[in-house]
């Protein structure tokens, strides 16, 4: 028994080499290919967006005009969308002094192969004709993938200098299965509402990666503790992401929910839950600091709580002055995270999370499912009206006959799922990540640029000044030694 556990212990813990030259064309070349075979034999266009389809469509209904297209109704949304994706998650990621390459490539490599794989998944669970055995794809569909990616994107910002692209690409490819099948249980099977994703994206992506953290324990990561903050120019880049995603988090709420009065809502209560979560963000961070001065981790992070919160509730008439309630107790409950669970969960469950996902997506992606639970519960006919009622919660078919309060159980279930879902996913992922055969970096390598990419000298060095997620430790260190002498004559 002694000598078995020595073994495993000798496998699991030899030399790192971060030599992916092999393993990573391999991956990304038979991964592509696959996904060309897969598209040729399961994806078609759907009746909007093929010729032949979309004009016989516009014969029987008599008109001549393309307008009812779903397209000019999804696509501007669908740019937003994107652009969170793309260009808010990247620029957030780019906080660390020396990782900025890896923050926002890794995130364009994450996303470029989530979306491929999960207009796979998402098709073969809601859009598989069982007649012809093909998956009919238009622009919702593309919404609905970026979705999907987002899980993946929020547990890498748990994985964040910790991990090489390989097991990137693994944890994308379990994460959208994962994020498919609890997807169709939660929507489908539950019939929950969650139009913003604060359940099946934020509680699951912040969990998964968690759970993925936990198991990818690093003892030694101080090693690399230097290099695991930022510097002046990395903050200013990270804040960019976090003005394109707070600008536009009203269209990822709303992008998918019912034409009319849902997504309309839908915009106005996450426009006024992520205004709401700004000022109390400032607050709190202002008041925790000796002096009043704000932190750069609260700004770029906390601001958003609200709009994560927001997500599932956001269809729901949770009224303005609840939106803003909302995204008050969030702002706040974030930005503590930050001040005291954060250091806690290292400290205490040697729990390594590099950006704060528990913050921002885990804990208020859970609240925003009971919120929704609780909203939903208290929908009354005043309120909604009879046809409002069936129209926002789909009172539909087979569940016509379902209350709004058994719906607001559903959507509690529903949460729980989510969480499951993540955790338990995370885990058997992260066990998988624990082979030594993925070209992670040492303890001693982490938060670096230059072990996965080719960097360019740099004319000075800058001195780090703020540690991300452990306040000020560098900012009023000495400097104690000088590039330049000065001989006196």
């Amino acid at each position: 028994m002694g000598s078995c556990c020595d073994a495993m212990c000798n496998f699991f813990g030899r030399q790192k080499n971060t030599n992916v030259r092999i393993s990573l064309p391999a991956v990304c070349f038979v991964w592509q290919i696959a996904m060309i075979i897969l598209f040729g034999v399961f994806i078609r266009y759907d009746k909007e967006s093929d010729v032949r389809l979309w004009h016989e469509y516009k014969k029987s209904h008599n008109t001549t005009s393309d307008i009812e297209n779903d397209f000019y109704f999804r696509y501007p949304s669908f740019q937003d969308v994107h652009v969170m994706i793309f260009v808010g998650f990247g620029f957030l990621m780019t906080f660390l002094k020396r990782y900025s390459f890896g923050g926002v490539g890794f995130n364009f490599l994450i996303a470029a192969f989530g979306l491929q794989w999960a207009l796979l998944m998402q098709g073969w669970f809601h859009s598989l004709d069982l007649d012809t055995g093909k998956i009919s794809i238009g622009v919702e569909s593309l919404i609905n993938a970026d979705f999907c990616c987002a899980g993946s994107l929020i547990a890498y910002g748990a994985l964040l200098g910790k991990v090489s692209p390989v097991q990137l690409l693994v944890v994308t490819l379990f994460g959208v299965t994962l994020f498919a099948v609890e997807e169709f249980i939660i929507l489908d099977l539950l019939h929950c509402r969650d139009a913003g994703g604060s359940m099946v994206i934020h509680a699951f992506g912040g969990y998964y990666g968690l759970a993925i953290s936990w198991v990818l324990y690093r003892p030694n990561l101080n090693l690399s503790k230097m290099r695991n903050g930022s510097v002046y120019h990395s903050d200013v880049f990270a804040m960019i992401g976090t003005l394109f995603l707070w600008m536009f988090w009203p269209s990822f709420n709303s992008a998918i929910t019912d034409h009319g009065d849902g997504q309309h809502r839908a915009a106005i209560n996450t426009y006024i839950a992520l205004a709401s979560s700004v000022l109390v963000t400032v607050a709190i961070s202002s008041m925790s600091q000796k002096h009043g001065k704000l932190d750069m981790v609260h700004i770029q992070n906390a601001t958003l709580a609200g709009g994560v919160a927001m997500g599932t509730a956001a269809e729901f008439m949770i009224t303005p002055y609840g939106a803003l309630i909302v995204g008050f107790c969030t702002g706040i409950i974030s930005t503590f995270g930050y001040l005291f669970v954060t250091p806690f969960l290292e400290r205490a469950l040697k729990l390594q999370d590099t950006c704060g996902i528990h913050n921002l997506h885990a804990v208020p992606g859970m609240l925003g499912g009971f919120i929704g639970a609780i909203v939903a519960a208290a929908a009354t006919v005043d309120v909604y009206g009879r046809e409002g009622l069936i129209s926002v919660f789909d009172f539909e078919g087979d569940f016509a006959d379902r209350t709004v309060g058994t719906q607001g159980g559903f959507q509690a279930a529903g949460t729980c799922v989510s969480i499951a879902f993540g955790l338990v996913g995370g885990a058997i992922v992260g066990f998988i990540l624990k082979f030594p055969i993925w070209g992670d970096p040492a303890d001693d390598n982490c938060y670096d640029d230059e072990v996965y990419w080719e960097v360019p000298e740099e004319e000075e060095t800058i001195p780090p000044v703020l540690e991300y997620n452990n306040h000020m430790t560098y900012k009023h260190q000495d400097i104690t030694e000088s590039n330049f002498s000065v001989e006196q004559s």
